[in-house]
Protein backbone atom coordinates (compact mmCIF):
# COMPACT_ATOMS: atom_id res chain seq x y z
CA UNK A 1 0.00 0.00 0.00
CA UNK A 2 1.20 3.65 -0.90
CA UNK A 3 1.75 6.15 1.85
CA UNK A 4 -0.89 8.59 1.44
CA UNK A 5 1.26 11.58 2.03
CA UNK A 6 3.43 10.52 -1.04
CA UNK A 7 1.22 12.62 -3.68
CA UNK A 8 2.10 15.86 -0.49
CA UNK A 9 5.24 15.39 -1.30
CA UNK A 10 6.01 14.74 -4.80
CA UNK A 11 3.63 17.77 -5.56
CA UNK A 12 5.93 19.58 -2.72
CA UNK A 13 8.85 18.20 -4.43
CA UNK A 14 8.32 19.14 -7.44
CA UNK A 15 6.96 22.89 -6.88
CA UNK A 16 9.96 23.42 -5.33
CA UNK A 17 12.33 22.43 -8.27
CA UNK A 18 9.94 24.27 -10.46
CA UNK A 19 10.79 27.71 -8.67
CA UNK A 20 14.17 27.01 -8.18
CA UNK A 21 14.63 26.31 -12.05
CA UNK A 22 12.72 29.84 -12.37
CA UNK A 23 15.22 31.49 -9.75
CA UNK A 24 18.32 30.09 -10.87
CA UNK A 25 17.29 31.06 -14.55
CA UNK A 26 17.18 27.11 -15.67
CA UNK A 27 13.87 27.86 -17.33
CA UNK A 28 10.18 29.34 -16.85
CA UNK A 29 9.41 26.53 -18.61
CA UNK A 30 10.77 22.70 -18.54
CA UNK A 31 9.51 19.40 -19.91
CA UNK A 32 9.64 15.96 -17.53
CA UNK A 33 13.80 14.91 -18.80
CA UNK A 34 14.26 18.65 -17.43
CA UNK A 35 13.72 16.94 -13.85
CA UNK A 36 14.77 13.14 -14.31
CA UNK A 37 18.10 14.06 -12.49
CA UNK A 38 16.73 16.04 -9.97
CA UNK A 39 13.65 13.46 -9.00
CA UNK A 40 14.93 10.11 -10.16
CA UNK A 41 12.12 9.18 -11.38
CA UNK A 42 11.59 7.74 -15.26
CA UNK A 43 10.21 10.86 -17.70
CA UNK A 44 6.64 8.89 -17.59
CA UNK A 45 5.83 9.21 -14.36
CA UNK A 46 7.16 12.77 -14.09
CA UNK A 47 4.71 13.81 -16.86
CA UNK A 48 2.35 12.05 -14.68
CA UNK A 49 3.11 14.03 -11.85
CA UNK A 50 3.19 17.68 -13.90
CA UNK A 51 -0.10 16.52 -14.88
CA UNK A 52 -1.88 16.40 -11.98
CA UNK A 53 -0.02 19.64 -10.98
CA UNK A 54 -1.69 21.22 -13.84
CA UNK A 55 -5.31 19.80 -12.63
CA UNK A 56 -4.72 21.24 -9.29
CA UNK A 57 -3.73 24.67 -10.85
CA UNK A 58 0.06 25.07 -10.05
CA UNK A 59 1.13 24.33 -13.64
CA UNK A 60 0.53 25.09 -17.24
CA UNK A 61 0.89 22.74 -19.94
CA UNK A 62 2.42 24.17 -23.29
CA UNK A 63 0.76 20.67 -25.18
CA UNK A 64 3.06 20.36 -27.92
CA UNK A 65 4.31 16.75 -29.09
CA UNK A 66 6.63 17.44 -26.53
CA UNK A 67 4.89 18.87 -23.33
CA UNK A 68 6.33 21.66 -21.51
CA UNK A 69 5.30 23.13 -18.21
CA UNK A 70 5.26 26.16 -16.04
CA UNK A 71 4.31 27.47 -13.11
CA UNK A 72 0.99 29.48 -12.48
CA UNK A 73 0.86 32.52 -10.78
CA UNK A 74 -0.45 30.62 -8.12
CA UNK A 75 2.26 28.07 -8.56
CA UNK A 76 4.91 30.45 -8.13
CA UNK A 77 4.08 31.45 -4.74
CA UNK A 78 3.41 27.82 -3.40
CA UNK A 79 6.41 26.79 -5.02
CA UNK A 80 8.21 29.97 -3.60
CA UNK A 81 6.73 29.17 0.38
CA UNK A 82 7.37 25.05 0.32
CA UNK A 83 10.97 26.25 -1.27
CA UNK A 84 11.59 28.87 1.47
CA UNK A 85 10.10 26.50 4.13
CA UNK A 86 12.54 23.78 3.09
CA UNK A 87 15.36 25.65 3.01
CA UNK A 88 15.32 28.22 5.77
CA UNK A 89 18.03 26.85 7.93
CA UNK A 90 20.49 27.39 4.76
CA UNK A 91 18.88 30.61 3.83
CA UNK A 92 17.94 32.25 6.90
CA UNK A 93 20.92 35.09 8.27
CA UNK A 94 22.89 33.68 11.04
CA UNK A 95 23.84 35.01 14.14
CA UNK A 96 25.62 38.17 14.56
CA UNK A 97 25.55 38.74 10.46
CA UNK A 98 23.72 41.72 11.22
CA UNK A 99 25.54 44.58 11.32
CA UNK A 100 22.71 46.59 13.34
CA UNK A 101 24.57 46.71 16.88
CA UNK A 102 21.58 47.25 18.45
CA UNK A 103 19.95 44.29 16.82
CA UNK A 104 19.07 41.33 18.82
CA UNK A 105 21.45 38.77 17.31
CA UNK A 106 24.10 41.64 18.49
CA UNK A 107 22.64 41.90 22.00
CA UNK A 108 21.19 38.28 23.26
CA UNK A 109 24.78 36.74 22.63
CA UNK A 110 24.32 33.09 22.60
CA UNK A 111 20.97 33.13 23.53
CA UNK A 112 19.88 34.28 20.05
CA UNK A 113 21.58 31.36 18.57
CA UNK A 114 20.52 28.53 21.13
CA UNK A 115 17.16 29.73 20.77
CA UNK A 116 17.10 29.21 16.85
CA UNK A 117 14.41 31.46 17.14
CA UNK A 118 13.54 34.49 14.09
CA UNK A 119 13.94 37.79 15.48
CA UNK A 120 12.95 41.27 13.70
CA UNK A 121 16.29 43.27 13.24
CA UNK A 122 16.04 46.38 14.79
CA UNK A 123 16.63 49.64 12.87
Amino acid sequence: MADPLDDIRQRDELLQILFWFRGEGLGDVVTPQDLVTFLGSDVETIHLRLERLAAEGYVVSTGGAVARYGLTEWGIKEGGRRFADEFAGLTAQAHGECNNPNCSCQTDGPAACAARSAHAHRP
